[in-house]
């Protein structure tokens, strides 16, 4: 998927929201520009009521799957979501984005960056399965790592965690990150400078 093409499905103004209870959820889904929001909890029994809600407000709804419970972390749980009609997926997994993918959804690699190691091991996975996207925590990386990650994957690469004001998100896009993730409901509709285009 082209990088401009997947970002107009993700997110607007380079914010993605991401909620973590169903109060953000709703007011992701009700009052938010974004065409899509991360689902950050959920279970087998609130997911059908969620998909819903959004598919009203016609949002897009990706599922961190290793957060998700009551749901098998395997392909059958894949299938399963696929025909609920959850739109993508983010996992640590990348046998689990394999299975995704098969099934349609668009795909997130997610990668915690705590060191070199880290990086060598990430960029390890993803010459092996090459996701829609990338999603590197934190997303106050320097701008020589997501150079680097770029240039070794060729997938857009997004930015979570530890973003708490407009400033984090802007120093974070201006370090070369095509978007963000941020479970701050105060900075879901900022408007960021386009300078980091």
């Amino acid at each position: 998927m082209l990088t401009q093409n997947l970002l107009k499905l993700l997110c607007t103004h380079s914010i993605i929201p991401a909620a973590r209870s169903i109060e953000d959820f709703n007011f992701a889904i009700e009052k938010t520009i974004a065409p899509s929001v991360i689902l950050l909890f959920a279970d087998i029994l609130s997911l059908p009521a969620l998909l819903e809600h959004a598919r009203t407000y016609h949002k897009r709804v990706l599922v961190h799957f290793d957060l998700l419970h009551g749901i098998g972390k395997d392909e059958i749980g894949i299938k399963f979501l696929a025909r609920m009609g959850v739109n993508g997926l983010i996992t640590t997994k990348s046998h689990l984005c394999r299975l995704a993918r098969a099934e349609g959804m668009i795909v997130i690699q997610r990668i915690f960056l705590t060191d070199s190691e880290a990086m060598r091991t990430g960029i390890n996975l993803l010459h092996k399965f090459q996701p829609d996207a990338v999603e590197i925590l934190p997303a106050s990386i320097p701008a020589s790592v997501v150079k680097h990650f770029s240039e070794e994957t060729r997938v857009p690469i997004l930015g979570g965690g530890l973003l708490t004001t407009p400033q984090d998100i802007q120093s974070a896009l201006n370090s070369g990150l095509a978007a963000v993730s941020t479970s701050r409901r105060e900075l879901w509709n900022e408007l960021i400078s386009s300078e980091h285009k």
